[in-house]
């Protein structure tokens, strides 16, 4: 019996987190209330708040499971400015938008979570990349990629895939690596 009631905590408890995202994704931070959560998980709201306590502790946790920059810190720092503008060109042309930056952006009016979404993007990018940045201005240089590579997401989020225009792929990467070239540079 405990097996079932773990298995069903679990399930319920991510149906939860997966109603969040979405709902947050979609409609921001402020528009989003726990009664809708609730509904859209078809789960009661005092479970929400075993669960997670608060609404702002599970936008927290809703924003720590997106998982970190995906791998584009990998690898030799010579080659970072290439792999940076190959994700951002990716990201740009891409038919999805990132539930992430959409989260972002439609929350980032809120100043009850200012915090955690600054926190959120200086341990998923801005951190890691400054640390990977040899000599002065590392931080500078760290949040000049990362305005440009948050930007993008706005922008796709605004004008979608269309924004580029006709431009090929490569013409995009080539682009934008000398300008995370100039942003990088110590």
């Amino acid at each position: 019996m405990e097996g079932v009631r773990r298995r069903d905590r679990e399930g319920t408890r991510q149906r939860i987190l997966d109603a969040a995202r979405g709902l947050f994704a979609e409609l921001g931070y402020d528009q989003v209330t726990m009664r809708l959560i609730a509904a859209e998980a078809g789960a009661n709201i005092a479970l929400i708040n075993r669960y997670f306590g608060s609404k702002r502790e599970l936008f927290a946790e809703v924003l720590a499971m997106q998982g970190r920059f995906p791998g584009v810190l990998d690898g030799p720092v010579a080659e970072l400015p290439r792999r940076l503008a190959e994700y951002v060109a990716d990201r740009l042309r891409s038919d999805l938008a990132s539930p992430v930056m959409a989260t972002l952006s439609r929350s980032s009016a809120s100043p009850e979570i200012h915090d955690i979404i600054r926190d959120r993007v200086n341990s998923a990018i801005m951190g890691p990349l400054a640390a990977l940045l040899p000599g002065e201005e590392a931080q500078l240089r760290a949040a000049l990629a990362t305005a440009l590579i948050t930007g993008s997401g706005t922008l796709r989020q605004l004008f979608g895939p269309e924004a580029l225009g006709p431009s090929s792929r490569e013409a995009v990467v080539a682009r934008l690596t000398r300008i995370f070239e100039a942003c990088l540079e110590g």
